[in-house]
This record gives C-alpha cells, sequence and structure tokens, in this order.
C-alpha cells in the first residue's frame, strides 16, 4: 500500500507540472515542447499509479496503459466517458493536444485517490 501512495504522490506532481504549463493562453515552441514532454511523464506516472491501485486493491495484475485503462472501467474507476478519453491519450497524437489532456490525466489520478 505504500507503494501505491508513492505512485499516486508521483502523478500528482507529476500533473501539478504539467497544469503550470497548459494554464498558459499562449505558449512558445520551448513551453510546447515542455508541455509534451510533460504530458508524456505525467501519463507514464498515472497509468503506472493505476496498475499498482489495481495489483493492491483489486489483485489484478495488468501490463500495459491500455489494460489498466479498460481494467479501471471495469472496477467502476472511470465512467465510459472517463475510459474513452484516458484511451485516447495512449494515442502519441494525444500528446500534441497536451493543452487539454491535462484535464482527463487528473481525473486518472483522482479516480485512484478518491478510492483511497
Amino acid at each position: 500500500m505504500e507503494r501505491l501512495r508513492r505512485r499516486l504522490e508521483s502523478a500528482e506532481k507529476a500533473l501539478s507540472s504539467l497544469e503550470k504549463l497548459v494554464v498558459l493562453e499562449k505558449l512558445t515552441e520551448v513551453e510546447r515542447d515542455a508541455a509534451i514532454q510533460r504530458f508524456e511523464f505525467s501519463f507514464e506516472a498515472c497509468w503506472k499509479a493505476g496498475r499498482q491501485y489495481l495489483y493492491d486493491i483489486e489483485g489484478l495484475d495488468i501490463g500495459s496503459p491500455k489494460s489498466v485503462i479498460r481494467s479501471s472501467r471495469e472496477v467502476n474507476l472511470f465512467s465510459d466517458e472517463e475510459t474513452v478519453t484516458a484511451l485516447n491519450m495512449v494515442n502519441e497524437e494525444a500528446a500534441v493536444n497536451c493543452r487539454f489532456g491535462w484535464k482527463a490525466k487528473y481525473i486518472f489520478v483522482a479516480g485512484y485517490n478518491h478510492q483511497l
């Protein structure tokens, strides 16, 4: 359970860092690149937190981001809409549109924290 808490804290920190960039109205090229990198890091931290939650709490051993997202829906952590949004973020093109992706990532982490 301690590992799960650490993973959730890491995901929250990553999302906080991402949010600082995506709330800006006009991004420079460097800020945009930084936002994309933070998006990727945030997604990685979030799905790994989800994987740990499913293992510790639900007893499921899942190995991929898409499987973690689908399993999160199956155990009622996500709504259908949240599941679709999260699955869309797995695609690389979603990283380019990260100005909107951080909201879904927040839902991802908040869903796991709510269950704890």
